[in-house]
């Protein structure tokens, strides 16, 4: 399909310029950095996400308060990113958890990272919830999510470290499936011998253990605990070995795996009972996101996406809550672009000013230290994403990066063979 993917790169170039003195692009950051609430800040940022509401001529939908708008007056609320990834959304989380009685991850697995500073002390969290450093906060991993038990281990020692009580804090779904080492081996593997091709994953075996699950042979947190886990082991090991030809001490990690049920067992609940139960009794659910709406596996940019879904949708499959009890969703989105890995970007900047981006917005990824790639916001992604997941309101992160910079641009709509993209659709 040479002839597509050359009329859809095309199409990911069309951006417009949007000028600004250096002074206001100042006050919008100042803004920006003195409030959390998802406002947009720029007034030329407002005009060009003037039309952030899919169809918003046949909606009857009323525009929301801001307590509702913000997750401050909500029972169950969701923080989205919006692009593809590294949007911010663990410093919106570590605000709006503050209000809520539990915060829960739905999706995902240790390629995902927030990094929080809290008192002084810098926390890189893969797989906790950012609920996890409130002492008064339930924390959930759900069972959409991937769990490699030493990374949660590690980073519990990190709490232990700063002497973070998190005892019965910690709610590890029955649900959720085991990433084991051969799964990281065949992430590798698997990335190396697709060579220039290759997606850019964080080898931490998310795919594989996705996979696993898919092709129903994988292994679950409740199976640590059942009879027969040896054997399952064992068969998903010989499986992956026979498709990889790879070698592997698979008793040693076997004797781990055992070892770690002492440690993990009073963590492992059946979450989608006690989180429904617990909306039922009045409390308060933040579900955290990882990754974004542009890597979804089923929405996003494909193949260059995650194993998961980021978006929505996911929070119903990914801790069982039913879609009619979601009350709020927050897109996080930043004031440019960035990108970690391989896959099409359209606004993505290959010159100095790309080069200021990353270095003043810090733009190295938490789970893997790659440089990110930066460009300018691109607003038919964010649109994108808003007709997908319905934000009640977006948080506009890093506008203080963009300080000093005579000229913004910002890409504003796609065109396939010279005609322009309708409001949110997104090529495939």
């Amino acid at each position: 399909h040479a002839g597509r993917a050359s009329a859809s790169a095309s199409a990911f170039a069309n951006a417009s310029a949007c000028s600004f003195s250096s002074r206001a692009a100042t006050a919008a950051s100042a803004a920006s950095a003195a409030s959390a609430a998802p406002f947009v800040s720029s007034p030329a940022l407002a005009r060009a996400l003037t039309n952030v509401r899919f169809s918003p001529g046949r909606s009857s939908r009323k525009f929301l308060s801001t307590a509702v708008a913000s997750g401050y007056n909500s029972q169950v609320t969701t923080v989205l990113g919006g692009q593809w990834g590294d949007e911010g959304k663990g410093k919106l989380v570590d605000i709006l958890a503050l209000k809520y009685d539990m915060v829960a991850r739905f999706n995902g697995g240790a390629n995902a990272g927030h990094t929080l500073v809290v008192d002084g002390k810098k926390f890189a969290f893969h797989l906790l919830p950012c609920g996890m450093l409130y002492e008064d906060k339930t924390n959930i991993i759900g069972n959409g999510v991937v769990v490699h038990i030493p990374t949660l281990l590690k980073e519990l020692q990190s709490l232990d470290d700063a002497n973070v009580d998190y005892d019965g804090r910690l709610k590890i779904s029955d649900r959720a499936h085991l990433v084991l080492d051969a799964h990281q081996i065949v992430d590798g593997m698997r990335e190396k011998s697709m060579g220039s091709g290759a997606i850019g994953t964080t080898k931490k075996g998310i795919g594989p253990t996705y996979s696993s699950k898919a092709t129903r042979n994988g292994l679950r947190v409740g199976d640590l605990f059942e009879e027969g886990f040896e054997t399952k082991y064992h068969a998903l090991v010989g499986n992956l070995q026979e498709m990889y030809d790879f070698e592997y001490d698979a008793s040693e990690e076997l004797n781990r795996l055992q070892n770690y049920k002492e440690v993990i067992g009073d963590m492992v609940i059946d979450t989608v009972h006690y989180v429904n139960s617990s909306i039922s009794a009045g409390k308060t659910v933040l579900a955290e996101g990882a990754n974004a709406a542009l890597l979804d596996l089923d929405f996003g940019t494909y193949p260059y996406v995650t194993s998961s879904p980021t978006t929505a949708g996911g929070i119903c499959t990914g801790l069982g809550i039913p879609p009619t009890k979601i009350d709020t969703a927050i897109g996080v989105v930043k004031a440019y672009t960035t990108r970690v890995g391989a896959g099409p970007f359209p606004t993505e900047l290959h010159d100095a000013v790309g080069e200021e981006m990353q270095k003043v917005g810090h733009e190295y990824g938490t789970t893997t230290g790659r440089p990110r790639r930066c460009g300018w916001l691109d607003v038919p992604v964010v649109q994108y994403g808003h007709m997908i997941n319905n934000y009640a309101s977006l948080n506009i992160t890093k506008l203080d990066v963009l300080s000093g910079l005579d000229e913004l641009k910002i890409g504003v709509s796609y065109s396939i063979g010279g005609e322009k993209l309708p409001y949110g659709m997104m090529p495939s």
